[in-house]
């Protein structure tokens, strides 16, 4: 009886180590998570990654680590999650740019965006404000329409490159309103304000949040913004959508990711945690100074999001005759 008893016990725990990975599961986090943000620091997707990698830190008692992995649209650093090991010890910090876009603007990319990554947690959503130059000409979003169509191919607007959330705003724009405009694409959002100020370009589709100081400093006037709904920060200040763009949304995004295949209960876990870090007042409240709407949607509730804006985006792209470089 002995021998069978001490048989059977070989028997289970040679299943249970058979199993990759059951023990790690159930005790994750044990050891720091790298969190990757494929963009530089300093903008809003590595201000975001530090305050969630601090606040989960503390959640998860171990240190989340972030890892700044810049270049080409974000694409080194997604990629390098794309291929890392699935075991929830490497996420990403993900956006409209990284998950949803990059596809329809860059030809063989290196990565999957759907399929290469399993959605965690959608942070929050950000807003772009359309903004002239104090003394422009423009006062309304009406009389931009009227030039821009009197006057094809012309009017300018800066953004940070093919694919952000300004070039975004501009195609959506031209494809709603029936305009042509000309993109000026920066290395940087911030050096297309510097140019606005100067009287290089017309307009900018920029983010609330580094809108801001040139907004107070009354050097630029908002002529309207790009979210649904009127933002609680620019009070009097009415949607495109209600400025003579009928139908206009354009929001990007903040979420994280982990490579696909990593363990469900891992990506649950983690969820979770964002999700409470997400409803604390004096998280969230920090979110709102960097621009983004806290939102909180777990993994299947944002992967449903994400094929949604991959889908319009992809219409949005084909409808302005954008070919991938």
């Amino acid at each position: 009886m002995h021998k069978r008893h001490f048989l059977m016990a070989l028997g289970c725990a040679a299943m249970v180590a058979a199993v990759p990975g059951v023990h790690a599961q159930d005790n994750w986090p044990d050891k720091p998570v790298r969190y990757i943000v494929p963009f530089s620091p300093g903008g809003v997707s590595d201000g975001v990654a530090r305050l969630l990698a601090e606040q989960l830190s503390k959640q998860l008692g171990q240190n989340v680590i972030v890892e700044n992995r810049p270049g080409v649209s974000g694409i080194l650093g997604t990629q390098l999650v794309a291929r890392a090991p699935a075991d929830g010890y490497t996420v990403m910090g993900g956006t409209i740019t990284t998950h949803a876009v990059n596809p329809f603007f860059v030809k063989s990319l290196s990565y999957d965006p759907v399929k290469d990554f399993t959605p965690v947690a959608l942070i929050g959503m950000v807003s772009n404000a359309l903004v002239v130059r104090e003394d422009s000409k423009f006062n309304s979003v009406q009389e931009v329409i009227d030039a821009a169509r009197a006057a094809p191919d012309t009017l300018t607007y800066g953004t940070a490159g093919p694919g952000t959330s300004q070039h975004l705003s501009g195609q959506l724009f031209q494809s709603i309103s029936g305009t042509k405009l000309r993109q000026i694409a920066y290395k940087g959002g911030s050096q297309s304000m510097v140019d606005l100020i100067g009287g290089q370009i017309d307009m900018v589709f920029e983010t609330v949040a580094a809108a801001r100081p040139m907004i107070d400093g009354k050097r630029v006037k908002v002529l309207g913004v790009t979210s649904a709904k009127p933002l609680a920060d620019l009070p009097g200040v009415k949607p495109l959508a209600e400025l003579g763009v009928p139908g206009f949304e354009m929001q990007s995004w903040q979420g994280v990711f982990a490579p696909a295949g990593t363990p469900q209960p891992i990506v649950d876990k983690l969820a979770k945690e964002v999700a409470i870090a997400v409803k604390m007042p004096e998280f969230s409240a920090k979110l709102l100074q960097l621009g983004v709407q806290p939102d909180g949607r777990g993994s299947k509730a944002f992967a449903d999001f994400q094929l949604a804006e991959v889908e319009k985006w992809r219409k949005v792209v084909q409808d302005a005759g954008i070919q991938a470089d």
